[in-house]
């Protein structure tokens, strides 16, 4: 990471004791803000050098805090080649090509029709510098920001075409990041002061893993297991093969190392209390009332994490946070959290040989 003042590249209204930091690669830049002034007076911008570099103008009393670091470039450039190769076809663009001459330029806004979290910004512009790296991409909104309906979440300048032709891509990406961002937030809110921790689980939409999970971060939440090969979680269906709950932890711990983590699925107190003596790290209690979640809570006694599973809901999370356990884990939030509506306004176009419309 590289700091240094640049006040030519900085815009007239940005020039009050700016500094220029570039982070290259991405997943070395801090993008999330409590506060961002209107476009009017920026505090914060961040302007986009395709592929993967991006420039950085903050304002001195601007304090950005600690979020998730982005994916890496090669985490997530193979998912939006694959998603343009799918949308361009073999023609490519056709409207877009007969339409728009070569040489014509536009710029564009993104921008959030309704309230809620932003998550994935950087990765979805990332789009248009794979299909020209002549469109800049300057951001106005930081990860995890919670945004009102109507903010203008980044401004594309540059060749018309390839904007038009990454809009679809750029979008269906960035609403469903920011959906997952915007329920996870919904929850966090909802347990805060409880101490409990909101976790997303495996429940992901295929090949989307990386993002989504990182999306629940964006909105607050912790990270569950990624895969199957980074932490034993033995669910009812290991137990019904092994034979029992405590067989199947006794083969879990001799198979693995000290360094894996083993989860155990109990969905009553009695097979809670047969395995309170055994050498685990996490019991996963699976759809318990309340009552059941307290007295599990106090069985464990501080011997394991306690996360409550099944049943989780932004209206039943602050009751089940507070029997006390550790972890809420919600498959919805990566499977069913609604698509924050997102949209591109192109707002200039010229021509060759035209002034701007």
């Amino acid at each position: 990471m590289v700091a240094r003042s640049n006040p030519a590249a900085i815009p007239q209204h940005r020039r009050s004791q700016p500094f220029l930091m570039r982070f290259d690669p991405p997943s070395q830049l801090p993008l999330r803000a409590r506060s961002i002034s209107p476009p009017s007076s920026p505090a914060l911008a961040l302007f986009y050098e395709p592929p993967f570099s991006f420039h950085l103008f903050l304002e001195p009393d601007v304090t950005l805090p600690s979020i998730p670091p982005l994916p890496y470039p090669l985490q997530f450039e193979p998912l939006l080649r694959r998603a343009l190769r799918e949308d361009l076809g073999l023609a490519g663009d056709r409207t877009s090509d007969a339409i728009i001459p070569p040489g014509a330029t536009a710029e564009a806004r993104i921008v959030a029709r309704a309230a809620g979290v932003v998550a994935g910004l950087p990765v979805a512009t990332a789009v248009f510098g794979l299909l020209d790296p002549a469109v800049g991409v300057e951001l106005r909104a930081g990860e995890g920001e919670q945004v009102a309906a109507g903010t203008t979440l980044a401004v594309l300048r540059g060749p018309a075409r390839p904007i038009l032709a990454g809009e679809r891509v750029a979008l269906n990406l960035l609403g469903r990041l920011c959906g997952v961002a915007t329920a996870t937030r919904a929850v966090v809110d909802a347990v805060a002061g409880t101490g409990a921790a909101v976790a997303g689980t495996r429940k992901t939409t295929p090949g989307l893993r990386a993002l989504q999970k990182y999306a629940v971060r964006c909105g607050g939440g912790a990270s569950h297991r990624y895969g199957l090969d980074d932490a034993v979680l033995i669910k009812d269906n290991h137990v019904v093969v092994a034979g029992s709950a405590r067989e199947a932890v006794l083969r879990a711990r001799r198979a693995v190392g000290h360094m894996i983590h083993i989860s155990l699925e109990v969905d009553t107190l009695d097979q809670l209390r047969s395995v309170l003596d055994l050498p685990f790290d996490v019991v996963l209690l699976d759809n318990m009332s309340l009552d059941q979640l307290r007295e599990a809570v106090a069985m464990v006694d501080g011997r394991f994490v306690t996360e409550a599973s099944g049943g989780v809901t932004v209206e039943t999370a602050a009751a089940i946070a507070a029997t006390g356990v550790n972890v809420l884990s919600l498959g919805a939030l990566t499977h069913s959290s609604p698509v924050l509506d997102v949209a591109l306004d192109v707002d200039v176009a010229a021509q060759p040989g035209m002034q701007s419309a």
